[in-house]
């Protein structure tokens, strides 16, 4: 039991690793911090500490990383900007008139080598070969202007 005692600080070190393949796979960084905690626990037991108050500051190191460090580490990684997806996309992108679009009716833009159904903003004709710019989208009916 001694040499348990002597070498706690690699049972620490151990656990530091395995919190941190648990963490390799999860990503939440809770169990980044909890490797933390074993890492102070490591520390305390190079400086002769005695086994409850590694524990003891494992626990509430890992509590203050969990409530202080996690937030602010969560926000800076996981940082997702909003962006549009699929159509949503289009909106403010410019295509080119393929087919003239009439003052009441519907005609082909052709955006990034796709033809879309579009019909005009203003409720003005637009020629064929007309730069104009997407500004809203309905199912797969285009808004220009």
């Amino acid at each position: 039991m001694e040499l348990v005692y002597e070498n706690l600080w690699l049972a620490w070190l151990a656990v530091s690793i395995v919190c941190l393949i648990i963490e390799l796979n999860s990503g939440d960084l809770y169990f980044l911090c909890f490797a933390m905690g074993a890492l102070v626990s490591v520390i305390l037991d190079l400086c002769g500490a005695p086994i409850w108050c590694q524990v003891l500051f494992w626990a509430l190191a890992s509590m203050l990383c969990v409530f202080f460090a996690r937030p602010s580490l969560a926000k800076r990684l996981h940082n997702r900007q909003e962006r549009n997806s699929n159509a949503d996309a289009l909106i403010g992108v410019t295509g080119v008139v393929t087919t003239d679009i009439p003052a009441s009716g519907y005609g082909y833009v052709k955006i990034s080598g796709d033809e879309w159904r579009s019909v005009s903003e203003s409720g003005e004709p637009i020629p064929s070969g007309t730069t104009v710019t997407v500004v809203k989208r309905e199912s797969t009916l285009l808004t220009v202007k």
